[in-house]
């Protein structure tokens, strides 16, 4: 991590800044809205932005980005801007058009991160989720090894200056690290983690391989209804994480995030308004005792808010094993 431990170092020698601003919207919300909360975002010092073609928003995200170059609030080279590769384009022969879409709806060159997305391939096609007459996802096969081939090939071309994957196991992690004739290895997997599923194991696998882990529902979820079971504990609603917060005047959140910067992990932070955003770049101003930390470790109950339904009984659906 650099000194002021606001980055963390790649295994493709690059860095990666260890606060992400998430900007999945469970509800709708105005397309201008996403600009100006992105703008917003950038002001409040979030210089790590995360998005998706199935967040459908990579268009406001662009101009928020192109917005703040030019009226001289960062240069391009400030700003840690990733998109994923989802999973209607996981054939190889999809994957570099997939990106290509998606830097021009960034009205960006390149990207400093591509992330495959979900390791389960569903049927190629304009639909975000296809489905058959019964409602049910209609699965695709395909080689994860090929795509991540395709993967390496987008680095070569400059279209993205890294590469990574999100929501892959350690048996599909495996998979591509053990590939012949791997060229790069994912600099990273992107997973929920937050104190209520802390992928202690994964984590620790991770590491071991020179892997960062992204942590995304750092906060526990936005809890979109058609995703995450509305009975499930609320995370910074936890009595330990608001004694903490109390003891270091801070908010539950901070000290959510707090944690996962504290055990080198990477946290995208969902802020709903700009008081949010300046509240979470507070994460840099304290920090947590060993003992708060191991406090926090003990509320693991591997609760996982978002697991991703439509892909079970997917061959490739990631969250069957232990880790």
């Amino acid at each position: 991590m650099d000194p002021k431990g606001r980055h963390l170092k790649l295994n493709d020698g690059h860095f990666i800044p260890v606060l992400g601003f998430g900007t999945y919207a469970a509800e709708e919300v105005p397309k201008s809205k996403t600009v100006e909360d992105t703008k917003l975002a950038i002001d409040a010092g979030f210089r790590h932005i995360d998005c998706a073609p199935a967040y459908g928003n990579e268009n406001e995200i662009g101009l928020a980005i192109q917005s703040k170059i030019e009226d001289g609030t960062v240069k391009r080279g400030d700003m840690f801007c990733n998109t994923k590769l989802w999973v209607t384009c996981l054939q190889p022969e999809l994957v570099r058009p997939a990106l290509e879409k998606s830097l021009k709806n960034l009205h960006l060159d390149y990207v400093d991160l591509y992330i495959i997305h979900y390791p389960t391939a569903l049927k190629p096609g304009e639909e975000f989720y296809p489905e058959d007459e019964k409602g049910k996802a209609i699965f695709d096969t395909v080689d994860l090894c090929a795509t991540w081939e395709a993967m390496e090939k987008c680095k070569d071309a400059g279209l993205t200056k890294s590469i990574g994957v999100s929501n892959f196991n350690r048996r599909q992690l495996e998979k591509i690290l053990n590939k012949p004739g791997l060229k790069y290895k994912p600099v990273c997997n992107q997973v929920e983690c937050h104190p209520y599923l802390n992928q202690r194991k994964l984590l620790d696998f991770c590491k071991s391989k020179d892997i960062v882990l992204v942590a995304y529902g750092a906060l526990g979820t936005q809890r979109p209804k058609q995703w995450v079971d509305q009975s499930s504990p609320v995370l910074l609603e936890d009595p330990v994480l608001c004694a903490m917060a109390k003891k270091y005047e801070r908010t539950p959140a901070l000290i959510a995030l707090r944690y996962q910067l504290q055990r080198g992990v990477v946290a995208l932070a969902k802020c709903i308004n700009e008081k949010q955003m300046k509240e979470n770049m507070q994460v840099f101003e304290f920090q947590l005792t060993s003992e708060d930390m191991k406090a926090i470790d003990g509320l693991n109950r591997n609760l996982r808010y978002l697991p991703f339904h439509i892909s079970i009984g997917h061959p490739e659906y990631p969250f069957s094993d232990e880790y």
